[in-house]
C-alpha cells in the first residue's frame, strides 16, 4: 500500500482533461472555490451532494440560518402531506371494507328473506294440509285415505278433533 500526495495548488488539469474520478475529485476541490454550478463531468450523485455541501459551507450565518428554516419549513410540509395521503389511504380502506360489509349485509337480508319465505310457505302449506283433512274426516275417509291425500302422518291426523 502506498500513498499519494498531491499539493493542490499543483494539480493543473483544464475541466476538458479530466480523465478518471481521482482526477475529477482533485479538479472539484481546486476549483471549488470559483464554481457556480457543477461542471458536466461531475454529473453523479457523491459530487452532486459533494458540490451541496460545499455550497452550504460557503453561506453567511444568516443566510445558513434562513436556509435550515426554509428547509426545516419543507420537512414539515412533506410530513403533514404524507400524514394526510395516510389518512385519505384509511379512510379509503374504511370505505371498501364498509361497502363490502354492507354488501354482505344485504346478501345475508336476502337469504333470510329468502328462508322466511320458505318456512311461510311451509307453515301455510301444512295448515292447509290439517284443513283438508278435517274435511275429509268429516267426509268419514279412512286414516290411510286422508294421510295419502294430505302427505300428513296418521299420528298427526289421529291428533286432530
Amino acid at each position: 500500500m502506498g500513498f499519494i500526495y498531491l499539493e493542490i495548488i499543483n494539480f493543473v488539469k483544464s475541466e476538458a482533461e479530466v480523465e478518471d474520478e481521482l482526477d475529477k475529485v482533485f479538479y472539484m476541490l481546486k476549483n471549488m472555490s470559483t464554481l457556480k454550478t457543477l461542471p458536466r463531468i461531475m454529473n453523479s450523485a457523491v459530487f452532486q451532494r459533494f458540490f451541496q455541501l460545499a455550497s452550504y459551507a460557503k453561506l453567511t450565518k444568516e443566510e445558513r440560518t434562513m436556509y435550515d428554516i426554509s428547509l426545516k419549513r419543507k420537512w414539515d410540509a412533506e410530513a403533514v402531506r404524507m400524514y394526510q395521503q395516510e389518512q385519505v389511504e384509511g379512510l379509503e380502506k374504511q370505505l371498501k371494507e364498509a361497502k363490502k360489509a354492507e354488501k354482505e349485509a344485504k346478501r345475508v337480508s336476502i337469504t333470510a328473506k329468502a328462508e322466511g319465505k320458505a318456512e311461510g310457505l311451509a307453515e301455510g302449506e301444512y295448515k292447509k294440509a290439517i284443513e283438508t283433512a278435517l274435511k275429509l274426516r268429516e267426509m268419514s275417509l279412512s286414516l290411510e285415505q286422508i294421510a295419502e291425500a294430505t302427505g300428513l302422518t296418521i299420528n298427526e291426523i289421529e291428533k286432530l278433533k
